[in-house]
């Protein structure tokens, strides 16, 4: 689908809360995110699929982690949250490791391809013997 299609689907979705009343109360910045944001979402390049993916995993846990907002969080919560990117790293190489792999098990030989190419190559090699060139 396009992001036309994505978009027409938003702006639907918000027309029928906003008749509805259920986004009464939200505000207008809220609303113009909901239409934009199946735009934003079908023309993102993949850098910034992960810069997105990061930052809203990294916000989170700089806001724990530092307690940049005072929440007064237990030091449990600390604890657990201080060491997650090394863990979110290794779950990430694992998966990384784990898909290299079933994609090098699962690879397919392209006989068809194969053949197509050793006849180019007799071909090519026909052609230059009658151009003079010896091998």
């Amino acid at each position: 689908m396009s992001h036309h299609t994505f978009r027409l689907r938003g702006v639907i979705k918000v027309r029928s809360l906003l008749k509805s009343g259920e986004l009464a109360l939200c505000s207008r910045w809220i609303v113009s995110f909901c239409l934009l944001c199946p735009i934003i979402l079908c023309t993102m390049t993949k850098l910034l699929e992960w810069v997105f993916g990061v930052l809203l995993i990294g916000i989170p846990w700089g806001l724990v982690t530092f307690d940049l907002l005072d929440l007064q969080l237990p030091p449990q919560y600390k604890e657990v949250a201080w060491p997650m990117p090394v863990y979110l790293l290794v779950a990430f190489g694992c998966y990384s490791l784990a898909t290299v792999g079933y994609r090098v098990a699962t690879f397919n030989d392209c006989d068809e391809a194969a053949k197509e190419l050793k006849a180019q190559i007799k071909e090519a090699k026909d052609d230059l013997k009658k151009k003079g060139l010896k091998m």
